[in-house]
């Protein structure tokens, strides 16, 4: 076993141990079955679109593909899963943490044991998509783990019918997260490198705010080397009282970020306050 990956099972034992839990492969039916059945409660899934099936996950389990969970005594409270990539990376498809162990750290050691089971097949690269508008995944994803964004994908999915996405248009970022890179590495550690912290906190001191906290959008100075975009505290929230609102943020993160990366600007972090930091190099 190398020191990478000896590291990254330290890293992953540490997190499930301060979380309580216990993390495992879901073999077999029985197991399949609990995790679907855990994805689809998430999710908020219809019984006619669910996000996970017990065949599906059989079969990715079966395959040799991740499909595990997260177990707090004898109660499954997390599962994720994940495919192979024909380029030789991990897919993570979907991840659900149960909403009373939101907080806990269940999601922070499911996702480390992921990184792990992907070292030990000889994978370096982990690769997902979420919802640019939900601020508690854009923190947990680029802060926490140390991913990057790589791509804004409009409308990924089309239609889905589960409460989470209820029917809106499903845009996505897609992430890359290297597994070996120093700042994955010591996000697994819970140690941000400080030397980048401190750049992109500089960065986002003189950035300009192309979307504002409100919503407001604003033309950024043509000179400007750093970008905030903002998104809305809580956008599942928003969907459930006002649609037309949760719509239009929507278009207007949409349109920042697209119109950014067209003109050389790359999502380099997402700050505490609850925006994307975009910088040019």
């Amino acid at each position: 076993m190398d020191d990478q990956l000896r590291d990254a099972e330290h890293c992953a034992h540490l997190a499930a141990e301060r979380s309580g839990v216990r993390v495992t492969a879901l073999a077999g039916v029985a197991a399949a079955r609990a995790g679907a059945e855990l994805l689809n409660r998430v999710w908020a899934a219809e019984e006619a679109e669910p996000v996970a099936t017990t065949a599906l996950l059989r079969a990715y389990e079966y395959s040799g593909n991740y499909v595990s969970g997260a177990f707090r005594g004898g109660r499954l409270v997390a599962a994720a899963v994940g495919f192979l990539g024909v380029s030789g990376f991990l897919h993570s498809d979907v991840v659900g943490v149960a909403p009373q162990e939101r907080g806990t750290g269940v999601g922070f050691a499911l996702k480390l044991d992921q990184r792990a089971w992907a070292l030990r097949h000889g994978l370096a690269e982990v690769r997902w998509t979420f919802d640019p508008l939900l601020r508690r995944n854009a923190h947990f994803n680029l802060r926490r783990l140390g991913a990057r964004a790589v791509r804004y994908l409009p409308d990924f999915y089309g239609p889905m019918s589960d409460g989470l996405n209820a029917f809106e248009e499903t845009d996505r970022l897609a992430v890359h997260w290297r597994l070996g890179t120093g700042r994955v590495r010591a996000a697994a550690r819970r140690e941000p490198p400080a030397a980048t912290a401190a750049s992109l906190t500089e960065a986002a001191a003189g950035a300009a705010v192309v979307v504002a906290d409100d919503g407001a959008v604003r033309v950024p100075p043509p000179h400007a080397r750093a970008r905030l975009v903002a998104v809305p505290a809580d956008v599942e929230q928003l969907r459930g009282r006002d649609r037309r609102a949760a719509a239009r943020w929507r278009l207007v993160v949409r349109e920042a970020l697209t119109g950014a990366a067209a003109e050389g600007f790359r999502i380099a972090d997402f700050t505490p306050a609850g925006s994307y930091l975009l910088i040019r190099d």
